[in-house]
């Protein structure tokens, strides 16, 4: 994360957040274990080793937000970011394979009677995991929206999942204690219908994250800012080839860009630079730009930002 991010809220960054995950992931889920056993209560039981199963998620995204931002090296020249796409696609994985589980356990479930719990411990806990779970999945999904790191926002559907189960199980708690154990059904019949929305979610974060690998182009939006960039800059007679791609998140870009045939290297270079910076300062998502200058020879359009910087107009910008 940059500098500039960690000053827009310096108490929620990506490790804050994840820490904060795995902390309410390892409480919640000990406590409705413990009470799932105790207490004789199977809803509970299986909403304790969901939010222990989020602990394995928790670990894998802090490990991938080390890794992700380790500098380029010899052996990867263009960095590490790539590592944080393929945490995001672990992470759908899981949850696709957490929906599944839940709809085929809850399918086995309608023809297991349940045996209805005399306490309200089971039922308290299910509750208390709703409004963590989903405070936990907004402040997850806000920093990894601000960040674009997908492997944030993959595992705040993980805690979005966990409140949906717990909503589940909560409600077949409450109806079995108030109509017995005849109204188990609701139980199933609400987890298999939850499960239908986290699959829908974890295909989302499957295909935005291999989109990632096979170098998806940004936004159409993204990329027309960045030509009007282009475009605004003092120098540029005209452009073409431009690339740009999705990597952990960010982009990165490449670009052409036809500049006066009469220039020196060092006032191409300066437009080069330039071109960069205003790319930059359009989308921060950017993440670096690499601009290749060469010589309008003919039929370039005379573009009201061709005006050739002059050295005082480049002191001035020093």
């Amino acid at each position: 994360m940059t500098a500039a991010e960690d000053k827009s809220d310096p108490f929620l960054t990506p490790r804050s957040v994840t820490w904060l995950g795995l902390v309410a992931d390892a409480l919640l889920g000990s406590a409705k274990i413990v009470a799932g056993v105790v207490f004789a209560s199977q809803a509970i039981l299986a909403d304790g080793f969901h939010s222990g199963s989020d602990l394995i998620t928790d670990v894998a995204v802090l490990a991938g937000l080390g890794m992700s931002q380790r500098p380029a090296d010899g052996s990867h020249p263009y960095g590490h970011r790539r590592i944080s796409t393929l945490v995001a696609m672990f992470v759908g994985a899981g949850l696709l394979i957490v929906a599944g589980s839940i709809a085929y356990g809850a399918v086995l479930s309608l023809r297991t009677p349940h045996p209805q719990t005399k306490s309200l411990v089971p039922l308290a806990l299910a509750l208390t995991t709703v409004p963590v779970k989903e405070l936990l999945y907004r402040l997850t999904r806000r920093v990894g929206v601000r960040t674009g790191d997908l492997s944030l926002t993959a595992n705040a559907w993980h805690h979005r999942s966990d409140a949906f189960t717990s909503v589940a199980a909560a409600t077949g708690l409450s109806v079995i204690a108030i109509g017995g154990p005849a109204w188990a059904f609701v139980d199933e019949a609400t987890a298999m219908v939850l499960t239908g929305f986290l699959g829908v979610a974890a295909v989302k974060i499957l295909r935005d994250s291999g989109a990632e690998l096979i170098d998806r182009a940004p936004a159409a939006a993204t990329v027309a800012a960045i030509k009007q960039a282009v475009e605004q800059t003092d120098g540029v007679r005209d452009y073409h080839a431009v690339r740009a791609r999705q990597v952990g998140g960010k982009v990165s870009m490449d670009i052409h860009v036809l500049v006066d045939p009469e220039l020196t290297v060092r006032e191409g270079h300066d437009i080069a630079s330039a071109v960069e910076a205003s790319v930059r300062g359009a989308d921060p998502s950017v993440l670096e730009a690499i601009v290749h200058v060469e010589p309008c020879e003919r039929d370039c359009p005379d573009r009201p930002a061709a005006r050739q910087p002059t050295r005082e107009s480049q002191a001035e910008g020093a």
